[in-house]
């Protein structure tokens, strides 16, 4: 009932701006408007996010703020293709079963002793995480974290220490996973959501290694943490061998048998393309000209992934376009959608009047305001959809920096990393939920060692980015 009266909520929002002529905004006007609606469906998911955002190519020509073409501009910005690229690549490490066969391997070094399996189930996650969605990603890793959580249980039952060691075990999936997806530019969508409004509000380029720099040290660093607070602190882990894993792990990568030629040609064209993307300038000096981009890096191994034949003779591509069915194409166009509705916001004045409205705090802590947008958004994030809230307030957060004549990234970067830091609740982020469905974890337990993470986030984002964001970026 609720959604069916936010899906007349949003356009009804919309008409009532419109008509009232005296709020004095002007020109300014309609595109308030358009953000009511969309943000009313945003927030209500009175539609799918995805169909919300495609509302602005019709919105801003019939009320004369862009022509059509303006208005669908902002749908092909170069930084859709770079995720659509990075996307490309995932799938093809997917779809030939390397990303397990990495996560196998990474447990095999760490050990049978429980803090080993623990911390490889962690930094298998959060790495994988860093390349493929981080909901792919815990739906791999839950499977064979079960498995491991079985070997226990069929000894003498399910007693106090291995409850410990499967909530530490199950909850730092979940955690890594959305931990990990901060750490590159193509991770989770909320760093390209920043990425392009960087690019089209501010005129500033965040490449992958800019990137990388700052949110690597930033995301291991909390990881750490997390396996410390987890194992260590809240769920004691006293399980110092778990007999039968190192079986268990051998025997899974026994099925998957040899590494095959296709699993080879992808981590050929997934290490050119991070090399790509590390070496840009170096191979844009050796070029003479800066023709290679992060983007073009990204679509030139996407394309690979579907033109790099496995056999000649038989015409076999490394993936086929059917793959392509699993590419998360809602996720493109609300990234268009936002920035159009950035750039409307924008290009009618909007931006610079909040920049105006808070000119007065012009006496608070850089810090401290650092510290109060990371814990709102962090906060926020515990209850909607982290791609809809970047996309809501990174604007206003521009306007704000703006304003106060504090560059505007130093809010943005933490704002678009807090996002990602849903650890509370399982509705907050879909690994959450997949590994609250696994039944070892219940919410109280959830909530708990969410809490903490969430003050501990806090306190780490705001302080690295104020004092690394102005070095690195």
């Amino acid at each position: 009932m609720a959604r069916r009266l936010s899906f007349f909520l949003g356009p009804v929002l919309f008409l009532l701006i419109l008509m009232i002529e005296s709020t004095g905004l002007g020109e300014m006007t309609p595109v308030i408007a358009l953000g009511a609606w969309m943000i009313c469906w945003w927030v209500t998911e009175a539609v799918p996010i995805p169909v919300a955002a495609l509302l602005p190519i019709i919105i801003l020509p019939l009320t004369g703020v862009f022509t059509v073409a303006q208005a669908c501009a902002p749908y092909a910005s170069p930084i859709i293709f770079l995720f659509m690229g990075g996307f490309m690549i995932a799938l093809g490490l997917e779809r030939h079963n390397l990303h397990l066969r990495l996560a196998l391997n990474i447990l095999r070094v760490t050990g049978s002793s429980g803090n080993g399996i623990i911390m490889g189930f962690m930094i298998s996650t959060a790495l994988l995480s860093m390349w493929i969605s981080n909901t792919a990603t815990a739906v791999m890793m839950l499977p064979i974290a079960t498995s491991v959580v079985t070997l226990l249980s069929e000894k003498d039952g399910f007693i106090k220490s291995e409850k410990s060691f499967a909530l530490s075990l199950m909850l730092g999936i979940a955690y890594s996973a959305n931990i990990g997806g901060t750490m590159t530019i193509i991770g989770t969508p909320p760093n390209v959501v920043m990425a392009g409004y960087a690019n089209e509000l501010l005129d500033r380029q965040i490449g992958f290694v800019e990137w990388l720099t700052l949110a690597l040290p930033i995301g291991l660093t909390l990881i750490f943490i997390t396996y410390l607070l987890l194992s260590k602190v809240l769920f004691r882990n006293t399980i110092k061998d778990v007999a039968g894993s190192a079986d268990l792990v051998r025997n899974e990568l026994n099925k998957l048998g040899k590494v095959s030629k296709e699993e080879r040609l992808v981590i050929i064209i997934f290490g050119l393309t991070a090399l790509g993307w590390i070496l840009k300038p170096q191979i844009n000096s050796l070029i003479g000209a800066n023709l290679l981009t992060d983007h073009v890096t990204a679509m030139i191994g996407g394309i690979l992934m579907f033109s790099m034949p496995v056999s000649f003779k038989s015409d076999t591509k490394l993936m086929d376009w059917e793959d392509t069915k699993r590419l998360p194409w809602g996720i493109l166009l609300l990234f268009g959608g936002g920035m159009a509705l950035a750039k409307a916001l924008a290009a009618v004045g909007v931006i610079d009047q909040i920049g105006v409205a808070v000119q007065s705090l012009t006496g608070i802590s850089l810090f401290l305001l650092i510290l109060t947008v990371t814990a709102v958004v962090l906060l926020m994030t515990e209850f909607m959809s982290n791609v809809a809230l970047v996309t809501i307030f990174i604007p206003v957060i521009i306007g704000v920096g703006n304003g106060l004549n504090v560059d505007p990234l130093l809010l943005v970067v933490p704002v678009t990393l807090a996002s990602s830091c849903a650890f509370m609740m399982p509705i907050s982020t879909p690994p959450n939920a997949i590994v609250y469905s696994s039944g070892y974890i219940t919410m109280k337990e959830m909530m708990r060692a969410g809490v903490w993470l969430n003050i501990i986030s806090i306190f780490l984002l705001a302080g690295a980015c104020y004092f690394l964001a102005p070095v690195l970026l």
